[in-house]
């Protein structure tokens, strides 16, 4: 028998009270596979290992050589009353993801306004792994919308709520299945609509154009000389219709490695199709500051979210 004094006892209570008080409130995350027994369509088997690196600095950790996509899933404690879902797609110029910043981190943020959040590893573009790099990751973002809708009542959430958000190249891959989600490149049985509800775009790459690509983006997902068939294709400005949906956009004027006017000629075709939009540009702030402005110290989540409200994806709890 060990003896513990009555100090102690008192204080070791007070530990485990903390300790499950903070567990209340504490999200709940679960990763599980994209595809059921990674049956991938068109997929090859390939020797890619996936290397996750952490930077020293800041403790960010980026993912390459995916080969098993997966979903890690932030629910909230409480669920906000639309019951709103948005499935987030970390950047890395279509060669890694920056999983923590631009992915974990702000799916933490989303479940504090009770939306349930959905991080999605992607597959990157590889031709020794996949008979499509082009679409690869496309296919893998309409698979989670599939997923997603077809288990939403498992999670509490309104499937026609449901939106996706990225950044960077992460952006890109939310902006093209804005704007193509009339054709579905995963497997779809049941033809469950692949067309979000919202899309979020943070400092995205958006255009393959001349002049205003980010071109490490375009080569890694369509190699060094695509025709202007694909580069128009991809370049989701030239895509925008009158059904894609509507939109919020966040860039920095000074971003050096993908230009604000990416951002600003996406938000001019939705405007021009009468698209609902909204886009923030901050004056200075350059690029890949994932959720805050390291010159303003501005969450653009907050206005995210008053938009959000605006349009009816959110409800305040008061």
């Amino acid at each position: 028998m060990i003896f513990k004094p009555a100090s102690f006892i008192k204080y070791e209570n007070l530990f485990l009270f903390l300790f499950m008080f903070c567990t209340m409130f504490t999200t709940a995350q679960k990763t599980i596979p994209l595809y059921k027994n990674n049956e991938i369509k068109g997929a090859i088997t390939c020797n890619k290992k996936e290397i996750a690196t952490k930077d020293p600095s800041n403790s960010r950790v980026s993912i390459s050589n995916v080969t098993e996509p997966s979903l890690t899933i932030y629910q909230p404690v409480n669920l906000n009353k639309t019951r709103s879902a948005v499935i987030v797609c970390p950047g890395g110029s279509y060669i890694n993801l920056s999983i923590t910043h631009e992915g974990y981190q702000v799916a933490e943020e989303l479940n504090k306004y009770g939306i349930t959040a959905f991080v999605l590893k992607y597959r990157l573009p590889n031709d020794d792994c996949m008979q499509h790099k082009e679409t690869g990751p496309l296919q893998d973002l309409q698979q989670a919308i599939i997923l997603v809708k077809s288990r939403a009542k498992e999670w509490g959430i309104d499937s026609s709520k449901l939106g996706i958000l990225g950044f960077s190249a992460g952006g890109h891959l939310v902006s093209t299945s804005l704007t193509h989600f009339t054709d579905c490149y995963a497997d779809n049985p049941l033809n469950i609509s692949v067309r979000p509800a919202f899309g979020v775009l943070i400092y995205p790459v958006i255009s393959f154009q001349d002049g205003i690509a980010h071109e490490f983006s375009k080569e890694n997902l369509l190699g060094k000389n695509p025709g202007k068939g694909k580069m128009d294709f991809f370049s989701s400005e030239k895509q925008v219709t009158a059904y894609t949906p509507p939109c919020f956009l966040v860039h920095a004027e000074d971003d050096k490695a993908v230009p604000v006017k990416n951002s600003i000629y996406f938000y001019e075709a939705l405007v021009n199709n009468k698209v609902k939009g909204e886009l923030l540009i901050y004056q200075s702030g350059g690029h890949g500051f994932g959720l805050i402005n390291p010159d303003t110290k501005e969450t653009w989540i907050d206005n995210l979210i008053h938009w959000l409200q605006i349009n009816g994806f959110y409800l305040p709890d008061k």
